[in-house]
């Protein structure tokens, strides 16, 4: 499935995490070991990933507790708010998440798997106006296609941004520009394959400090490519399976 070319937050509160990126240093995170995969858990029913129970599910949310909210902070800059899109495209198979893959050369999550997004600007009403305005940006995707249902708890990225996800339904028949600045590759991952925690594994490394960090990762076979869902993504993705499930 690859293309090549007013908000609402459910109450939460912040728990002390253990799963979180690794440091910035260069490294190559499939090379990391798995400590563990999630399978014990349950997946969300295909029942509750379809159009109506998604759009029922954000107009009276549950009580829930996000699972991620904090990566440690491994930079030395101000934090900026910024919003992600996280795009659920409504084909008649099966409803898929849209992602893109990070130019290689951009400043900061370079080559990464990544949701549309990026920094909240003056000039924009919200953060839902945010996540739009990036989106069309950075792959073309018009805002007339796209259903906003709601946002999910901040997430913090180890570059100090502080993410508010914004969750979508999108109608398909769209076509993608991807602005090659900022994005390398466009591709979709069926909903389903990543609210199942059979898809959730668990990394851990040692960083400089010779303290353990962990993060989840959610690699998906696409044809001939590997889709290496990881970090900030997976963690986001992490914390819609909570909400989701709850």
């Amino acid at each position: 499935m690859t293309h090549r070319s007013p908000t609402q937050t459910a109450a939460v509160v912040e728990p002390a995490t253990t799963v979180a990126p690794a440091s910035l240093l260069s490294f190559d995170p499939r090379a990391v070991p798995v400590v563990a995969v999630d399978g014990h858990l349950p997946a969300v029913a295909r029942t509750e990933l379809t159009p109506s129970a998604l759009r029922a599910r954000f107009a009276s949310p549950p009580e829930w507790v996000p699972e991620l909210r904090r990566e440690p902070r491994l930079m030395d800059r101000a934090p900026a708010q910024a919003a992600v899109l996280v795009p659920i495209v409504l084909h008649d198979g099966g409803p898929t998440v849209l992602l893109t893959e990070r130019a290689s050369r951009m400043t900061t999550h370079s080559g990464q798997v990544a949701f549309p997004g990026g920094r909240v600007d003056p000039e924009d009403a919200n953060v839902a106006a945010a996540a739009l305005r990036e989106a069309w940006e950075e792959v073309g995707l018009s805002a007339g296609y796209v259903e906003i249902l709601g946002s999910l708890p901040t997430y913090t990225t180890v570059t100090s941004f502080i993410v508010t996800p914004v969750v979508a339904l999108v109608q398909p028949g769209f076509s993608l520009q991807p602005n090659p600045d900022e994005v390398a590759d466009a591709f979709e991952v069926p909903l389903a394959f990543l609210m199942n925690p059979a898809n959730h594994r668990r990394h851990a490394m040692p960083d400089p400090e010779r303290q353990s960090r962990e993060w989840y990762s959610m690699p998906y076979q696409d044809g001939e490519y590997e889709r290496f869902v990881w970090g900030a993504t997976a963690g986001m993705l992490r914390n819609l399976y909570r909400f989701l499930i709850a």
